[in-house]
């Protein structure tokens, strides 16, 4: 069970279908939880450069991803900007 809301069907572009794929397969479930409901929201209306970054965040990995998220990381600058602002808000939002 991927615990995405929205179906692969749905989405007609395969390299969005991958890449919602694997926000919601990371290897560690609070990064799924993470990831997988913000692609669920946001992964048909990102633009190609969006995706872009999107796609080489998922090379990151999910301990050190996790830390910045959470804020317990100062986030490098090379990865601080919007996209990861939007993830930190998304889950802010989710939590209350």
């Amino acid at each position: 069970m991927s615990g995405t809301q929205i179906s692969s069907a749905s989405v007609d572009d395969p390299r969005r279908k991958k890449l919602l794929f694997r926000a919601w397969h990371r290897g560690m479930r609070e990064m799924d939880l993470i990831l997988g409901p913000f692609a669920d929201e946001n992964i048909a209306t990102m633009d190609g450069a969006t995706l872009d970054h999107f796609e080489e965040l998922m090379h990151v990995n999910d301990q050190e991803l996790y830390q910045w998220v959470l804020g317990e990381k100062s986030v490098p600058e090379e990865w601080d900007g919007p996209l990861l602002d939007s993830i930190i808000t998304h889950r802010r939002n989710r939590i209350g």
